[in-house]
């Protein structure tokens, strides 16, 4: 005899399709506890019946969880919860920004499955152009057009991740020992790139909106030109997201003095609904984008959009930097995007990131600065010292955040802050390291702010 199903179905209530809101339901129980590892969940037309929909919505968000990994489907038994991994480290890393893992053991054997099935000996055997095989450069457009980004696909180049992308842009956009301009605080990667390749890192002043076209007026006037590296959407590490009239502002200011803007899209979700500065000013900007932040991070496959005048000399930097891009990558990649998985993905990316947003606003919201849409990190603005003393308070209970010194682009400065990433933990370390800081926080008062703040 079969056991009775603990859950009681119900719909999450959100603006959203029926399969959605019983996704959102099942999920919430699941990842909160409330359903445990093993318990049967009630079938597609019970489930259809009680709450009144169709038995195909109930198939469908039953497929979206087990894409997820939460639950998992057995001939003849039933469908049952999943067992959610826990970590077994004692510290709780709240430094990496990286997406929540959404990507379960059963999705992947399936695609390696599917992929063995239909293998293409050719990819493995032949050396792909430096750019990438036409088709995985069309189809890496097509998944930029659902993020908003509308690309000619001669213009696209693979590269592995973005941070080869960012570096190839670089490369081509300025001279050796040239300035490249960018926020005040911004993407560590990009710090380090720069200080390794000798280029002049040049931070300049942002608002609540990121960037701000006076002051970039004025340091290209005293650059006497450059570079702009600049993060429109969901700005690492401030969480800052351009309106289309700043987006307007910075591409005018950038045409006036002739400069080149490369363009880090990678925290876009298509959420914002703002167009990227890539489609204000193509004949300047290279734009960056990569499925690790919106997929998964170890699909390490990014992609550069450059300007039509500079596409010869960005693919001769791509073939110097680096060896093609893997071609069992490119086969994932190709499974996920024509399978339909890496947009179910996506969306569930987006759903978790709201959710760990709201938990995270729940214990932090009066001293953090959260942003406008989905998101994986929050940003506690304050002085130098304080960023310090916070980091160094944060280690002492077991929670490991990103220095201000990651993300700040004058070692000097005395404005700063601490970037706290919610994508990475489990769902229950994340809880339990939101209680401690929470805890931290109001021990020592509200966080002291800096002097000049980009609030």
């Amino acid at each position: 005899m079969l056991l009775k199903s603990p859950w009681e179905p119900y719909l999450v209530a959100m603006d959203a399709q029926p399969s959605e809101r019983l996704v959102r339901a099942l999920a919430d129980d699941i990842l909160e506890g409330r359903l445990a590892a093993n318990d049967r969940l009630p079938p597609h037309r019970d489930v259809a019946y009680r709450l009144g929909i169709g038995v195909g919505t109930v198939t469908k968000a039953y497929a979206i969880l087990e894409r997820r990994g939460l639950i998992r489907s057995e001939r003849g038994r039933g469908t049952f919860v999943t067992t959610i991994p826990r970590t077994t480290e004692a510290m709780i890393d709240l430094s990496v920004n990286t997406p929540p893992r959404l990507i379960g053991e059963r999705m992947l054997a399936k695609t390696l499955m599917n992929i063995a099935r239909d293998i293409d000996v050719d990819l493995f055997a032949r050396y792909p152009p430096d750019a990438g095989h036409i088709e995985h450069r069309r189809q890496m457009a097509q998944w930029l057009t659902g993020l908003g980004m509308h690309v000619k696909v001669e213009q696209l180049l693979l590269c592995n991740g973005a941070q080869q992308a960012l570096a190839v842009a670089f490369a081509v956009a300025s001279k050796p020992g040239g300035t490249i301009i960018t926020e005040s605080q911004t993407y560590p990667g990009a710090i380090a790139l720069t200080r390794h390749t000798f280029y002049q890192l040049k931070g300049i002043e942002t608002d609540r909106e990121g960037m701000r076209p006076e002051a970039l007026d004025d340091a290209l006037d005293r650059a006497s030109g450059g570079v702009v590296y600049v993060t429109p959407t969901m700005q690492n590490p401030t969480t800052a997201t351009m309106g289309e009239r700043r987006r307007l502002e910075i591409s005018d200011v950038c045409r006036k003095h002739e400069a080149l803007i490369v363009e880090d899209d990678v925290y876009s979700l298509g959420s914002s609904g703002f167009p990227p500065l890539a489609m204000l000013a193509p004949e300047r900007t290279f734009y960056v984008n990569s499925l690790s932040k919106t997929v998964s991070p170890g699909l390490r496959i990014g992609c550069l959009v450059a300007p039509p005048s500079h596409i010869d000399k960005a693919e001769a930097a791509l073939s110097a930097t680096s060896s093609t891009m893997s071609p069992f990558s490119c086969a994932v990649m190709t499974e996920w995007l024509v399978s339909g998985i890496a947009q179910t993905v996506r969306t569930s990316i987006k759903v978790e990131s709201s959710r760990r947003l709201d938990l995270a606003r729940s214990y932090l919201g009066e001293v953090a600065v959260f942003p406008d849409h989905e998101g994986f990190h929050i940003w506690f603005p304050m002085s130098h010292h304080g960023a310090e003393s916070f980091v160094a308070a944060n280690l002492a209970v077991g929670i490991r955040v990103t220095p201000p010194t990651a993300t700040k682009v004058d070692p000097n400065a005395n404005d700063g802050g601490v970037r706290l990433c919610v994508g990475g933990p489990e769902l229950p370390d994340l809880t339990t390291a939101l209680e401690k800081l929470s805890v931290i926080l109001k021990n020592s008062g509200k966080p002291e702010q800096p002097q000049r703040s980009y609030v």
